[in-house]
């Protein structure tokens, strides 16, 4: 079994971000970034899979700027084989991203495609959708728990109502919770060994996708300061304040 899997570079969790003072977007200059932490327990899931002797081969993918590299080094570094780095100056929007990752699945024919429900820089929960459109695949979103029991892939989801499990055949596009694994972290031995793993430099212009933004950011704002909240001293005074402010009839 060959595991594709789609990583991003973002901003760190633990970094407050900034707006730029003429609100066009989020300052990254001087800014610590990494891997997309739900990517990384979808690195991790097909980690685990290979290490259980179900997946002979792990690629990981990034489309980004060339400093995207070293988010796939750290893919490398964690136990894949082999990264694809599809340089574009500018963010592609869900879409592209989504036809370029669909371009690559249709080179490397991959029996599983596992990437992140999200980035947590932009939220969109798009791209792993889309490319299950794109490629007619089916696909299992959400997954807290992942198994492989013949030629099918059992994924076990959470919905409204409780979880669901799904059978899948492959090829199938997987798409990670939180609650699926926890990462590990890359070994000083394997971060040297992921120096020399190999990454093949591509562009969207290579596979014939067309990044130019569809969409236009007027503004970024940061969201208003928490007004602080007030104690009252008994219930009267408390239903006084919620129809002062509104709140209640």
């Amino acid at each position: 079994m060959k595991i594709l899997v789609p990583v991003k570079r973002v901003i760190d969790y633990n970094v407050k971000p900034r707006v730029k003072a003429d609100q066009s977007g989020v300052d990254l200059a001087n800014v610590k970034m990494s891997m997309n932490p739900f990517d990384e327990i979808a690195v991790e899931e097909a980690v685990r899979l290979k290490e259980a002797g179900t997946a002979a081969e792990i690629v990981v993918v990034s489309i980004g700027e060339q400093k995207a590299q070293e988010t796939l080094r750290t893919g490398l570094a964690m136990g894949a084989d082999r990264g694809i780095l599809v340089v574009s100056e500018n963010m592609p929007e869900p879409l592209a991203v989504a036809k370029i990752l669909a371009k690559i699945a249709e080179e490397e024919s991959p029996d599983l495609v596992i990437l992140g429900k999200q980035a947590i820089d932009d939220d969109s929960n798009q791209v792993g959708q889309m490319l299950a459109a794109l490629l007619g695949w089916a696909q299992g979103t959400f997954a807290s728990k992942v198994e492989v029991a013949g030629d099918k892939v059992n994924v076990t989801r959470e919905v409204d109502g409780g979880l669901e499990t799904l059978a899948l055949s492959t090829p199938a596009i997987i798409t990670t919770d939180l609650r699926l694994n926890e990462p590990r972290y890359a070994s000083l031995p394997n971060i040297m060994k992921a120096k020399k793993k190999p990454i093949d430099e591509k562009t969207p212009a290579d596979y014939g996708v067309d990044t130019a933004p569809r969409l236009e950011v007027v503004k970024v704002t940061e969201p208003p300061k928490r007004q602080a909240g007030e104690i009252v001293p008994d219930v009267d005074t408390l239903v006084a304040k919620l129809k002062e402010l509104g709140a209640v009839a």
